[in-house]
């Protein structure tokens, strides 16, 4: 069975989320949790700490002062669910932030990479081969450079994007999910700025929307043998260009 543990977000002393998540990466969970949830660049971030308390771990992230009035409008102080990325939140117009749209570029995939991305995930699973009750958050740019899991479906990819931004990774490739999509997982990808998202399960009308609104190739219900393209698939395409 896979370690379940509360693990508290803390910022420059103050804790603005307690979420349930699994104790691996948590580095790179202070780190992904910032971008993602619009909290802090990543040239704001000045260390991040993880100290074990008596019933959980508090991931400590230190920023520069001027990220302080960012952090103030994004205040969560809440007990995150595994199974909701939005819990906490105070307003309606924070759920439903406008997201920053994807810059162009020359990305794209075949649709037999697709396949591959998807056919490789497995191999990146290892807690999920343990336990069969985890989520991976993968990253392809040609191969899968990198990949998270966490019972969570949101801390996985906050993993990932933690990862992705410690090892100086770009965002030009497709984010691969194990998971539904939902427009808070869109908001987030959008917040890294890759061109797309590969899933092996169904989005949400609104995720959908949300995914052409930004620019993004929203890829679902994906299997190594075939797929759905929702938005964008002018990034689909047998001449492939990644990188």
């Amino acid at each position: 069975m896979p370690e379940e543990v509360a693990v508290a977000l803390s910022f420059n002393g103050t804790t603005q989320a307690v979420m349930m998540a699994t104790p691996a990466d948590l580095e790179d969970f202070g780190y992904g949790f910032a971008l993602t949830e619009g909290i802090a660049g990543p040239q704001d971030v000045l260390s991040v700490e993880v100290e074990a308390v008596p019933r959980g771990r508090d991931v400590q992230v230190w920023l520069k002062p001027e990220a302080e009035a960012r952090l103030a409008a994004r205040r969560r102080v809440m007990a995150g669910p595994v199974g909701c990325g939005l819990c906490g939140i105070d307003s309606i117009d924070q759920a439903l932030r406008d997201v920053l749209v994807v810059p162009p570029s020359g990305f794209r995939m075949t649709p037999a990479q697709v396949m591959a991305a998807v056919a490789a995930l497995p191999g990146e699973q290892r807690l999920h081969d343990a336990t069969r009750a985890a989520h991976c958050a993968a990253f392809w740019n040609g191969r899968i450079a990198l990949a998270r899991e966490d019972v969570g479906r949101h801390n996985a990819l906050d993993k990932l994007v933690g990862g992705l931004l410690r090892q100086g990774i770009t965002a030009e490739g497709a984010v691969v999910l194990t998971s539904r999509v939902s427009t808070d997982m869109v908001q987030k990808v959008a917040m890294l700025g890759a061109p797309m998202i590969i899933a092996v399960s169904a989005p949400t009308v609104e995720a959908v929307e949300l995914a052409d609104h930004a620019g993004i190739t929203l890829v679902a219900l994906a299997r190594p043998d075939r797929f759905e393209v929702f938005s964008h698939s002018d990034r689909l395409t047998e001449n492939a260009h990644v990188g």
